[in-house]
């Protein structure tokens, strides 16, 4: 490699990361504001309303409990704003009994530590109780007493614990996203699986399959979204009226993951059976054909779930359902002309998947299933 192939890829990787960062700052923005408003208000409110001096810690434990997660999860906040008042009152206390020193400071971590894995399994609430614990064994006192740092920490984490409730941010956001990726990936498996079938192209196959099964961690972090969702759209006053919105995400992501999963099954029956000898390309035409329909509707379901406006995305998950529907109508054996038990097999093996798209889009199992014609 020359010199100025290396200097050219270290420009791109800089320019890269530069580009990253500046995207990561930009995100950052409104959590870095809610940050740094709620530490300053603890800390002001400590100072002027309790008249401690200097209340540090005030701060540091509101900074800590809301950080920069995926989401500001109320349990999160909770364990963390407990876990640092927990540590600087444990603290307080031993430096009151033992004294201040570096043995006293290992000697007050190791009992912290033990401590927290009594009361929690979490390591953020280890890590915070022992941090904060020992932070107050090796800081000088403050001139209001023993205990004030650890009012200081109930101070920090009650203005941590208001400031999720009341701007938490919007609780649709994240799991749409995420949902978003989800379905993106379940189209290109679909189109994935009708390229091989319209091409009898078995290693096609295999790749669909093999992107279908790299998508759990797609499905995983749907499930996790919702965990910070659904508690902010429950406790945040400015996001109660969007807790049926929420519970109706949730439901529809539970149905796009069984979908997932069913285009696991799907594409790894039609490894096995993508050749001229086990299908006819009469059926892998027509099946192929929907196929194509049915990740048509799954993009349009995509940016149904995805629009802000609720006539609209009524409007796109309606035509999904529509798209979904017709697609199902026709999935018998007979009526897309397979004439071999792999063939039947495969059109069988589809179906459940169907029922699964149209559910997603607000139906009962019993009105999804009616769509199927009898076999």
């Amino acid at each position: 490699m020359t010199a100025g192939t290396r200097l050219s890829d270290a420009r791109a990787f800089a320019r890269k990361r530069i580009r990253v960062g500046l995207r990561r700052s930009r995100n950052s923005v409104g959590p870095a504001l809610r940050i740094v408003f709620c530490a300053v208000a603890a800390y002001t409110a400590a100072e002027r309303l309790l008249g401690h001096q200097g209340p540090i810690f005030a701060a540091t434990s509101a900074l800590i409990a809301l950080g920069f997660g995926k989401g500001p999860r109320l349990r999160k906040v909770l364990e963390v704003a407990v876990g640092c008042t927990l540590g600087i009152a444990d603290g307080d206390l031993l430096v009151h009994l033992l004294g201040a020193g570096i043995w006293q400071a290992g000697v007050v971590m190791f009992i912290s530590v033990l401590l927290a894995r009594f009361l929690d399994s979490g390591a953020i609430f280890t890590t915070q109780l022992a941090l904060q614990s020992v932070l107050v064994v090796l800081l000088p006192a403050p001139a209001g007493g023993p205990f004030t740092r650890s009012i200081d920490a109930v101070v920090g984490g009650c203005f941590a614990l208001l400031v999720t409730m009341l701007a938490p941010g919007d609780p649709r956001t994240e799991p749409r996203v995420k949902m978003r990726s989800l379905l993106s990936e379940l189209t290109a498996v679909l189109r994935g699986c009708s390229a091989a079938l319209s091409q009898n192209d078995a290693t096609a196959a295999w790749h669909a399959l093999v992107r279908a099964r790299a998508s759990q961690s797609l499905i995983d972090d749907v499930r996790s979204s919702f965990t910070s969702a659904r508690e902010v759209a429950r406790i945040a006053p400015a996001y109660r009226r969007h807790h049926e919105e929420v519970a109706d995400l949730h439901r529809a992501a539970g149905y796009i993951g069984l979908a997932m999963r069913n285009s696991r099954v799907f594409s790894r029956r039609l490894t096995s059976v993508t050749n001229p000898a086990a299908i006819s390309d009469e059926a892998s035409d027509s099946l192929a054909t929907l196929l194509q329909e049915a990740a048509d509707g799954v993009e349009m379901h995509a940016a149904g779930l995805a629009d802000p406006d609720p006539g609209a995305r009524e409007r796109r998950v309606r035509s999904a359902r529509n798209e979904f529907a017709d697609v199902a109508t026709r999935l018998h054996p007979k009526t897309l002309g397979t004439q071999t038990l792999e063939g039947e097999g495969l059109v069988v093996v589809f179906r459940p998947l169907m029922v699964d798209l149209l559910e997603a889009t607000g139906l009962s199992h019993e009105e999804a299933a009616g769509y199927l014609p009898r076999l």
